[in-house]
């Protein structure tokens, strides 16, 4: 290999490798890319949002709403969630089960509704 053509590959391979250094830290910082477990873990957390609007609606749409808001507001703040559990609020449309973490984001989401 000629001296020239070696000089070109070193200074191309260095090319490449800085480019696309350069392009991940532009793209993951600017860019809006994500890692896959990134990526997971916004959509678990998307997902729970949704369920937590839902049980809270379940909750307030209940019949025996007024009875529900006493009891809710008698009981420990920490243990306000089995009640969610009892009603069954924390299940969606369609499930015979509630996804995990459902009930205490809801009793955390009617707490909240109820300070407004």
């Amino acid at each position: 290999m000629k001296q020239e053509t070696q000089s070109k590959m070193k200074y191309g391979s260095w090319g490449l490798v800085i480019g696309a250094a350069i392009a991940m830290i532009i793209g993951f910082g600017w860019g809006g890319w994500s890692t896959a477990s990134a990526t997971k873990e916004m959509t678990e957390n998307a997902i729970l949002e949704n369920r937590t609007a839902i049980c809270v609606a379940q909750f307030m749409a209940d019949s025996g709403n007024a009875d529900n808001l006493l009891e809710f507001e008698k009981i420990d703040s920490w243990k306000r969630y089995e009640l969610v559990e009892k009603g069954g609020w924390d299940k969606m449309p369609g499930q015979k089960e509630a996804s995990s973490g459902v009930a205490r984001a809801c009793a955390a989401g009617i707490e909240l509704r109820l300070k407004k």
